[in-house]
């Protein structure tokens, strides 16, 4: 599947994404509102826990984040991650981290950001880890959460919602600390 950039310095570029639902990209359509209901975001340093093709960090890298992890623990998903950051000369600010969540936070519990972007399967929330994620977050950071239109926004421990949007079959849901 190709998907590209929507906005900012890499409007257009073109990237791939796993065949298959082992990752499920978030669509053009979520991924603009989503951004635009960001608003600015220049110099922030991001994560992206979920991130499959990377869509999510590029996005931020191209509308001015400062860096991005991107962290996947699908095999598949990681080599179409890694020729992405590549294809798109992001090696200088994307970093990808190949494993799982947990560990990662287990390793780095001090690493902080500004904005944690969250877009796990949809037929695996991850709660735990999402709680475990917390701990990443500044005091003045925003979490967000993609998960099924469907389901009642995901309450998560520590974590206040601030906004809530539904697009097609997705509901983003905005997370300050409490």
């Amino acid at each position: 599947m190709r998907l590209r950039v929507i906005s900012g310095e890499l409007r257009g570029l073109r990237f791939d994404a796993p065949p298959g639902f082992a990752t499920h990209p978030m669509g053009d359509r979520v991924r603009m509102a989503l951004f635009n209901k960001l608003g600015p975001i220049a110099g922030w340093e991001v994560l992206d826990p979920f991130a499959g093709s990377g869509a999510l960090s590029f996005e931020a890298i191209s509308r001015g984040a400062a860096s991005a992890i991107a962290i996947e623990r699908d095999k598949t998903a990681q080599k179409y991650l890694e020729r992405n950051i590549t294809k798109l000369r992001l090696e200088d600010r994307v970093q990808l981290i190949k494993g799982n969540n947990r560990s990662w936070s287990n390793i780095y519990p001090d690493q902080m950001f500004d904005l944690i972007l969250c877009d796990p399967p949809y037929d695996d929330m991850k709660r735990t880890t999402l709680i475990q994620l917390t701990r990443h977050l500044r005091p003045d950071g925003l979490m967000v959460l993609s998960q099924p239109a469907s389901e009642e926004p995901v309450p998560i421990e520590g974590l206040r919602i601030t906004d809530t949007s539904k697009y097609a079959n997705a509901r983003l849901v905005f997370y300050r600390p409490s």
